[in-house]
Parts: structure tokens; sequence; C-alpha cells
């Protein structure tokens, strides 16, 4: 009987080991997970910067002047308002994911932070007024919010060519 017991408790011994370890295997593997959830991100946001259909928008909205209206961007050809959605809804899902920490924040402002801003410069009264005329005050309003994100950062990054000058690779 005694023998009985003995291997009674090696048995609950066996079985919280085991549960410990496949806790932490489990953990291990989250972790693993949520890395290359985070690298898959980074790929996919520089993939999306290299589309031809990114660049060429973005190269239009480069050449309007600052605080560009709503009436103003509607008189131009369709091509510049095209652009505007474009750039914009790219922004907006890049503002969401940071957001709900799907996307690195750090990548997106060293990714497009600069961009975002001058774009910003150009746009947001454009945007504001289609919030206005279409009555959808959440119209770009990820955009917005990653926008003032980068904005309370900017100030004191300074450019990666001149951070890094020194920099080598290992």
């Amino acid at each position: 009987m005694e023998n009985l017991s003995n291997y009674s408790e090696l048995a609950e011994i066996f079985s919280a080991t085991t549960i410990i370890f496949g806790s932490i295997f489990a953990l291990v593997q989250f972790r693993e997970y949520k890395k290359r959830q985070k690298i898959e991100m980074a790929s996919e946001m520089c993939r999306q910067f290299s589309e031809p259909g990114l660049a060429r928008a973005i190269t239009l909205l480069l050449q309007l002047p600052d605080d560009t209206s709503y009436e103003t961007l509607k008189s131009m050809d369709i091509e510049y308002e095209e652009s505007a959605q474009i750039v914009g809804h790219a922004f907006e899902s890049m503002g969401l994911l940071v957001h709900i920490d799907v996307a690195s924040f750090n990548l997106i402002q060293s990714l497009a932070g600069g961009l975002m801003l001058t774009i910003w410069k150009k746009l947001h009264c454009w945007v504001e007024g289609t919030r206005e005329f279409e009555s959808n005050p959440r119209f770009a309003e990820w955009v917005e919010w990653l926008v003032n994100q980068v904005e309370s950062e900017e100030t004191i990054l300074v450019p990666a060519y001149i951070a890094y000058k020194d920099w080598k690779h290992k």
C-alpha cells in the first residue's frame, strides 16, 4: 500500500511539473508569436511605402501648398483628391495599428513621421472641410491622432543621418 502512495505522490509531482513547464513553454511561444507579428508588421509597412500608387500619390501631394483647403483640392484634377485618399488611408491604417499595439509607434514614427507631418500641413484644412461637408467627424480620425502623437515626440527627435552618423554595421 505504501508503494501505491509513493506512486501517487510521484504522479502528482509529475503532473505539476508538466503543467509548469507547459505554461512556461506557452509563454515563450506567445512571446515569439508577438515578436514575429511585429516583424511582419514592420515588413508590411515598409512594403506599403514601396507601392507605386502610394509613391505617386505622395509625390503629387508634396506639390500642394500648405493649408490646402477642401474647395481648392476639389477644384483641382481628381488625381489630387484620389492621392489624398490613398495617403490618408495608409496613414489611417498606421494610426489604428499603433493605437491597438499591433505596429510599433517607433517604427511608424521612424518610417513615416516626417512625411506624415509634411503632408498633414498641406491637407489638414482639406480633412476638416471633408469632415464638415460629409458631416463625418471621424473622417481621417486616426491620421490626426497619429499626427498628434508624432508631433508630440518629433520636437526631440534628431534626424537619423545625424543621430547615427557614426553607426557601424556589426
